[in-house]
């Protein structure tokens, strides 16, 4: 196999190295994935179940042209707590349905008026910064899981942390071949392994408590599917996600579009894959599951190994359903160590933010202007500085609120240029 050399979305992998590439993809998203039904007190099998589920209908709705895995959705985490503590998960699932529907609907409605309205909320001026803030506004959330920032630090987190990060980042650079593709599956190895290491020489036993429990999970799990319930007052609380879960998904898209050189916006187009990922969240509330999205760590997998083909995407999504029935296997998965995660978190990340400034290059940003100086100036520190907006029980922040000020703005331009009133139209 060449170095470096880029298989394409719709090329066939090999099987020897199909199984590989798609075992790099599971465990890029997993340490994320599972977080949130630990957060909402479910069990992460029906969650790997869906998350396998989903990915498969994105594939078939997307007619196999945009390489996306579906993980677990962080944007719901607040609302549905609050309808958690207040009626219980099955409500929270009604909600779920609910904030689905009505995504399958906007991509109905998108599909009737076209994506060009985009390049008039989000020129490049806005798009770039607003794709950086994907990635940038992660990174304190991959140095906590890394646990080499706050309480949790020690010389073992560490060494495991800096282990996972120095394999994936020289691996990438250095290996050749076949290790040039799975430079992330190898540095997840080489983690855990720094982590079982270290743990034994400060005499820790969380890792291995955790294999020899999963030893003795029983072999063939059947995961626990719930029903959903409906309330007015849940719904509404829920409901506003709909605004963070839309920007993320046209963001994942773009920065997507960036990393495999073709535009997802237009071919399969935005109207099919916002249907897919909200299509893919109803079905999970209907079932028991957590909503989902499209994943940014598989988005940086795909940035580092040239590797876009939807099968290998499509072999995660089938190992993630094996998983889920297979209790060991889906417990020994649960002891990679947060450091490991973090590790690879922190270069995956970083490759998002960086496709963001991609954008600005590449549309050859002109930053003589005070309007492209301005939009992209306001939306990162918008998206950095920590401001929140709350609407009800839903709070905007970050890059979904970065999005919004960044449309409004880009908007408020556009009226200008149309009543001429613009010094640098």
């Amino acid at each position: 196999m060449q170095t470096n050399r880029i298989i394409q979305v719709e090329e066939k992998v090999p099987p020897r190295l199909l199984v590989p590439l798609s075992i790099q993809h599971m465990f890029a998203m997993f340490g994320a994935s599972v977080l949130v039904p630990f957060m909402f007190g479910i069990s992460p099998a029906i969650v790997l179940f869906m998350n396998g589920i989903g990915t498969l209908l994105f594939i078939f709705i997307t007619k196999g042209k945009a390489p996306a895995y579906l993980g677990s959705s962080f944007a719901f985490i607040a609302p549905a707590t609050i309808v958690i503590q207040n009626w219980g998960y099955q409500y929270a699932l009604g909600g779920f349905v609910v904030v689905g529907l009505c995504g399958c609907i906007l991509a109905a409605i998108i599909y009737k008026c076209g994506t060009k309205w985009i390049d008039v909320v989000l020129p490049p001026a806005a798009m770039g910064p607003v794709v950086a803030l994907i990635g940038l506004e992660l990174a304190g959330s991959a140095a906590s899981t890394g646990k080499i920032v706050g309480d949790g630090v020690t010389t073992s987190t560490v060494i495991t942390f800096c282990v996972t990060l120095a394999v994936a980042v020289l691996g990438s650079v250095l290996f050749r071949k076949f290790l040039s593709v799975i430079p992330i599956l190898i540095a997840i190895i080489c983690g855990y392994v720094a982590g079982l290491i270290t743990e034994y020489v400060s005499g820790e036993h969380v890792i291995w408590d955790g294999i020899a429990a999963a030893i003795h999970q029983p072999l063939f799990q059947l995961p626990n599917f719930q029903t959903p319930k409906f309330d007015l007052e849940a719904i509404l609380i829920i409901l506003p996600v709909i605004l963070v879960i839309a920007n993320e998904h046209i963001g994942h898209q773009l920065v997507t579009s960036k990393v495999i050189g073709r535009d997802l916006l237009k071919d399969p187009g935005l109207h099919r894959s916002l249907f897919a990922d909200n299509f893919s969240t109803m079905i999970s509330g209907f079932i028991g599951s957590v909503p989902t999205t499209t994943y940014g760590e598989n988005i940086g997998v795909m940035a580092i190994t040239k590797v876009y083909s939807v099968r290998v995407i499509g072999g995660a999504a089938v190992l993630s359903i094996i998983c889920s029935f297979v209790g060991p296997l889906a417990a020994l998965i649960q002891t990679i160590p947060g450091p490991v995660i973090g590790g690879i978190s922190f270069l995956l990340y970083g490759m998002i933010g960086t496709s963001g400034l991609r954008i600005l290059v590449d549309n050859h940003v002109d930053y003589g202007k005070n309007r492209n100086m301005a939009l992209t100036s306001v939306i990162f520190v918008t998206g950095l500085s920590g401001v929140t907006l709350s609407l009800g029980n839903v709070s905007l922040s970050g890059m979904t609120l970065a999005a919004i000020v960044g449309m409004l703005m880009s908007l408020l331009f556009y009226v200008f240029d149309k009543l001429k009133w613009s010094n640098d139209q």
